[in-house]
């Protein structure tokens, strides 16, 4: 299979590189983009929409621009073009982690706070778990105990006024983790493009759908956004997706599923702080909490030998 570093030429390595040191190199930018850039995604997604961006045409343009950039580089380094099925793969996984999964963040984000929307994305563990569990791959007694643990914690924000701001956003902000999970435990048993060209089409197709979507609402600009805003666009372009989400699927690729979604232990917290100090939000004792509970269920979970 094709990865990013497949295709370097050897001329370019240190003398004393082996593939192992590269190999690993990788892995660690990849849970550095992980887990500084994706957690830092929350506000750049509050400050656009703040600035009068339109959430679906916003991940429309991210998607669509991101995908255009990455597809023609691939090609000029020599991937090949996807198949048909390979075209329909990288939709169905578009439409489950980027539309529905990124697009129930976006869309809850006009009304929840972005730490708040990173710690119910952070249970995306745990439904990865319950679905790798349906698939065949049932949690050893540590990993149900994290399973209760974290649904504990989604619990104790339904029962405090964390997500009582709308119902329609909270109902969204449960139904993306599932479907991301979903999403990531289905992903190896689909004939997706080998690579980087996997994270093309899936950006393309996805950024399609999400402009039909906005079409179909009825989106526009009223007015050209302030600077902070255009640049929080061009920040979630570049390292949400360019970056960020490339490094996601090299890690469901190359890694353990376990290592590719321990981002959720710091993502949640890294939006809290950022969300505090930069936007003045805040969190309840309700949401401090589930929290606590959540990030422990995931560190269960990952730390299981299963």
């Amino acid at each position: 299979m094709s990865t990013a570093t497949s295709s370097i030429p050897a001329a370019t390595l240190p003398a004393d590189a082996t593939p192992a040191d590269n190999r690993r190199g990788m892995l660690l930018f990849c849970l550095f983009a992980l887990y500084g850039v994706w957690g830092s995604t929350y506000l750049a997604i509050h400050w656009a929409l703040e600035g009068g961006c339109p959430p679906f045409l916003m991940a429309g343009v991210r998607y669509t621009v991101a995908g255009g950039i990455l597809y023609p580089v691939l090609r000029l380094r020599g991937y090949a073009h996807p198949s048909v099925r390979e075209w329909g793969a990288g939709a169905l996984m578009g439409f489950l982690l980027l539309v529905v999964g990124n697009g129930s963040v976006v869309f809850a984000q006009q009304w929840l706070p972005s730490g708040l929307v990173a710690i119910v994305v952070g249970s995306v563990p745990l439904w990865a778990s319950v679905f790798a569990g349906l698939l065949g791959q049932w949690p050893g007694r540590a990993e149900r105990w994290g399973l209760a643990i974290g649904f504990c914690g989604l619990i104790l924000l339904n029962l405090g006024s964390d997500l009582s701001g709308n119902l329609w956003a909270a109902f969204a902000l449960l139904v993306g983790p599932v479907s991301w999970a979903f999403g990531s435990v289905y992903s190896r048993r689909l004939p997706l493009a080998a690579g980087l060209m996997s994270t093309a089409t899936q950006m393309l197709t996805a950024g399609a759908m999400f402009l039909l979507v906005s079409t179909l609402k009825g989106e526009h600009l009223a007015a050209l956004p302030p600077p902070r805003a255009l640049l929080s666009v061009g920040y979630l372009i570049v390292f949400g997706s360019l970056v960020a989400f490339s490094a996601y699927g090299y890690l469901l690729r190359n890694a353990r599923p376990a290592l590719a979604t321990s981002y959720a232990y710091v993502n949640p917290m890294v939006a809290v702080l950022l969300g505090t100090f930069l936007a003045g939000e805040s969190l309840s004792t309700w949401g401090f909490l589930a929290m606590g509970a959540i990030l422990g269920a995931v560190g269960l979970i990952t730390r299981s030998k299963r």
